[in-house]
């Protein structure tokens, strides 16, 4: 039998005017209709009036898009970007940047009380750095679209699958950023031009590096062309006709390892273009001096770095604890890891390989650091948190605990298991402006036994 279609009411895009209150978590202004229904709306900012016109609705709240903004917030700057709101990579750079500091705080205290039924006992200052070029890591769209006038590349436009052609990211590090127009026209000469569908971006300390995504095999022609452009730029490229594991080197043949520093702790980190590191390198040298500071090692100390990948935190930490222990669920990274602990010929740093997001580890399964006991442990998750990892990081029973997240919730859902099922007090917690002019929100906390 056929399901009866619903009745839906047709969204009247009437435009409208509202007061904005405040700021999802996406970064849009948040206000109400006429109706008193909530609305959010795109590129408005609190204490501001303006028109919008609906473009969706649900059930209980309206999306809207701003058509004119009647009283301005004495917040509102000129976005440097001029495709600032087609791009969907930024989507505060019409606020001034100590007022997103102040709005990523603010998101981040209200996951703890909301979520986590908790409240820090101290706010730490900010982790900031340069607002402007700082991204070494990206991922570029590339699509041949001959009504656009052929290749195209850049990054998706927000709120939709399709490409916003770019010549210039005033986010992207300065050397990358310069390279976009020479990027667009050499692939737009390749000979499978509609068959790239993307770039990886990565820099190093010693080498910038491009991996470029094929669906169809290079010519011969091809290869020399892409070639030319990397040594004319002085840059590794790297190619993928497959998965990961297909990525090799196109020039030069045998490219140098990728290394990043940190000088304060006589530590050098080598990687694979494909591996996971921060996408900030300022903010990271500030992140891994901080969380180290409010670990507060001791020359006695037996540390836990949990999802550690390729050492990031765990051989500075190595450098100031008597023993560190990482563990990670990547065997590739935990290969890196283990390889960057011999090459800075850190004797009391050990690497183990261990699926973190499993309720029933053993030591049989996953290592012998499981039946150990750690004084101090750091936390460092992807977005989803370290959910089923927490009843096991309380047996440690460890007398700090210091929790990086990239995920402002699963932070405040975590903090609650931790103060309030198992006794651990909230003592400090702050933001990390990982990602200027974004709405994604970084944090750093901090746990002590009671």
């Amino acid at each position: 039998m056929a399901r009866r279609r619903r009745n839906r009411k047709q969204l009247d895009k009437t435009p409208q005017q509202t007061e904005i209150t405040s700021i999802a978590h996406d970064g849009r202004g948040v206000g109400r209709d006429a109706d008193g229904k909530v609305v959010f709306v795109d590129f408005a900012l609190p204490g501001e009036t303006v028109r919008y016109e609906p473009v969706m609705q649900r059930k209980s709240f309206l999306f809207g898009s701003t058509i004119e903004v009647l009283e301005p917030s004495p917040h509102r700057v000129e976005p440097k970007c001029p495709v600032f709101g087609q791009c969907g990579g930024c989507v505060l750079q019409h606020l001034d940047e100590s007022m997103q500091i102040q709005y990523k705080q603010q998101q981040l205290l209200e996951n703890f009380k909301k979520i986590g039924d908790v409240q820090p006992e101290s706010l730490l200052e900010p982790l900031t750095h340069e607002p402007w070029g700082y991204r070494r890591r990206a991922r570029l769209g590339v699509k041949y679209v001959p009504k656009k006038g052929g290749l195209i590349v850049g990054f998706r436009e927000r709120n939709s699958s399709y490409i916003q052609p770019t010549d210039r990211c005033e986010v992207l590090l300065p050397e990358v950023s310069a390279l976009l127009p020479d990027l667009r026209e050499t692939l737009a000469k390749v000979s499978c031009a509609d068959r790239i569908p993307q770039v990886e971006i990565s820099v190093a300390d010693n080498a910038l590096v491009l991996i470029l995504r094929h669906l169809e095999t290079l010519q011969q022609q091809d290869l020399e062309l892409l070639s030319t452009f990397a040594k004319r730029n002085k840059l590794q490229l790297f190619l993928q006709p497959g998965n990961l594991k297909s990525v090799h080197p196109l020039y030069p043949a045998k490219p140098d390892p990728l290394f990043y520093r940190f000088d304060e702790f006589g530590v050098r980190i080598e990687f694979l273009p494909t591996d996971f590191i921060q996408v900030n390198a300022g903010i990271n040298d500030k992140l891994v001096s901080s969380a180290i500071d409010l670990l507060d090692l001791q020359d006695d100390d037996s540390v836990l770095d949990l999802f550690c990948g390729v050492g990031n935190f765990t051989l500075p930490m190595a450098t100031r604890a008597a023993r560190v222990v990482g563990v990670e669920g990547d065997q590739a990274l935990v290969k890196r890891a283990q390889h960057n602990q011999k090459r800075n010929q850190l004797g009391n740093a050990e690497f183990y390989l261990g699926d973190l997001f499993k309720e029933d580890m053993t030591e049989q399964s996953h290592g012998a650091w499981l039946g150990q006991q750690f004084d101090k442990i750091l936390l460092d998750p992807p977005r989803s948190g370290a959910a089923h990892m927490i009843e096991r990081i309380m047996q440690f029973d460890a007398a700090k605990i210091v929790y990086v997240s990239c995920g402002p919730a699963t932070l405040a859902r975590d903090a609650g298991v931790m103060v309030n099922q198992h006794g651990y007090q909230l003592t400090q917690a702050g933001v990390i402006d990982m990602f200027p002019h974004t709405a994604h929100v970084e944090s750093i906390a901090v746990f002590e036994k009671r």
